[in-house]
């Protein structure tokens, strides 16, 4: 069974963050982490969760802010393993391409892919189960780290569609296959992602925003925003309200309003009204999206060919 959303408020630190990189950025997503009160202790084992969609710098979390956060962690004496799963390729080569592995290397940290499928049931007519990945099912918290974009399916994605890569590799895409033409009952297997894995924290990276589409061909739009909290959910509504976004547009929200997922927030730093969309486009009209069948085959045979020819040497259920 999943466990009832606390009554007490729940911390939603926003903050302005007005420059990608340096000692501005470093204060402001430090002050932010530390408002959200996350619920953390020393030794806790936690998996920090980018978006490494592909290996094209603004359809990813901010190398920058995820390695700042990583460092955040340490210093709290937090047990970190940095991981995702990409629907094709690893995580590995992405986070090269963009730069997050060299950023890392320093802290002693590599990145992973979230591997070892766990079929695990969700809370949704049909007797639905989705291929979770045991890492994700084992940690004590997911530190879910999103950049905010514009998406073609689900009108804008944030952190907790970010919880959809904790579905090992390929399996991710059969998912989206599957269900992704059914944008209102995706939205509900989503959410009941969400709620099936251990309990999700989120850092929503709005310093330059994914505008117009998404998640992979949009445009840069400046949003000098950043947000955390220890609920992904709460985090994510609060960032529509400051995008002055309605949430019955938002077929993710309204799903997640139908698990009850309607918190009560307190904001230690910034109130969403504080900021403005300026330039911030969703789309008016959205497509379902799937996987193309023959992006699927090429994808497997890519992943067959790499087990034939090595490289070179070199279920629990719980609510938040």
């Amino acid at each position: 069974m999943q466990k009832p959303e606390p009554t007490a408020a729940i911390p939603v630190a926003l903050a302005n963050c007005n420059e990608s990189m340096g000692p501005d950025a470093v204060r402001a997503i430090c002050q932010t982490l530390e408002a959200a009160a996350l619920p953390l202790r020393s030794g806790m084992h936690v998996l920090v969760k980018p978006n490494l969609l592909q290996a094209r710098e603004l359809a990813c979390a901010s190398p920058f802010v995820v390695c700042e956060i990583c460092k955040w962690l340490l210093e709290h004496g937090i047990r970190i393993k940095v991981a995702d799963s990409p629907g094709f390729g690893r995580a590995a080569n992405v986070a090269a391409a963009i730069g997050l592995t060299r950023l890392l290397r320093p802290l002693g940290l590599g990145i992973e892919d979230l591997k070892k499928p766990v079929y695990t049931r969700l809370e949704l007519p049909g007797n639905i189960a989705l291929p979770i990945s045991a890492t994700a099912l084992e940690c004590e918290m997911i530190l879910s780290i999103a950049r905010i974009k514009a998406h073609k399916q689900m009108r804008i994605t944030m952190t907790v569609k970010n919880c959809f890569g904790c579905l090992p590799g390929l399996r991710k895409a059969l998912v989206h296959a599957r269900y992704g033409q059914k944008r209102d009952f995706f939205a509900d297997v989503l959410a009941a992602l969400w709620a099936a894995l251990p309990p999700v924290a989120g850092f929503a990276d709005g310093i330059v925003a994914m505008s117009v589409t998404g998640p992979v061909n949009g445009e840069p739009c400046p949003l000098n925003m950043i947000g955390a909290s220890a609920s992904a959910a709460a985090l994510d509504a609060s960032i529509l309200q400051a995008l002055n976004i309605d949430p019955a547009l938002v077929p993710l929200e309204m799903a997640l309003r139908r698990r009850g997922m309607e918190p009560n927030v307190a904001y230690p730093l910034l109130q969403p009204d504080d900021f403005k969309a300026g330039d911030f486009k969703i789309p008016a009209e959205l497509a379902p999206t799937s996987f193309h069948p023959a992006q699927l085959a090429k994808s497997l045979g890519r992943r067959i060919l790499r087990l034939l020819v090595p490289p070179a040497a070199t279920g629990r259920h719980h609510r938040h």
